[in-house]
């Protein structure tokens, strides 16, 4: 993940990016391409995956770039909401259901 983040970080610094990319910005720029990868399946279930897998690159690197700006390690992050989550919806109740966990 370090190497990744990285790799952005310099893509970004290559073209003075950074100083665009405040929270309120990745946050908009998450829901933009959010919007592009969904637009993928507008239609139908009929869908490109080379373009689905471009979309979600893009939310992913801005994803990224959100925690970077918060100085948050991704992986923490994912897997406390993981945790979090793992209690909410326990195996005995929730496996093979989609039932939202206040009315399991």
């Amino acid at each position: 993940m370090e190497d990744l983040m990285e790799e952005i970080r310099q893509f970004n610094k290559e073209r003075d990016w950074d100083k665009f990319h405040s929270p309120e910005n990745l946050a908009k720029s998450i829901a933009i391409e959010s919007g592009e990868l969904l637009e993928c399946f507008q239609w139908n279930s009929n869908y490109n995956k080379d373009e689905v897998c471009e979309e979600l690159a893009d939310v992913f690197t801005y994803c990224i770039q959100m925690s970077m700006k918060l100085g948050v390690d991704p992986k923490e992050i994912i897997l406390k909401k993981l945790d979090k989550t793992r209690k909410k919806y326990p195996v005995e109740k929730a496996k093979g259901v989609s039932t939202k966990y206040n009315k399991l």
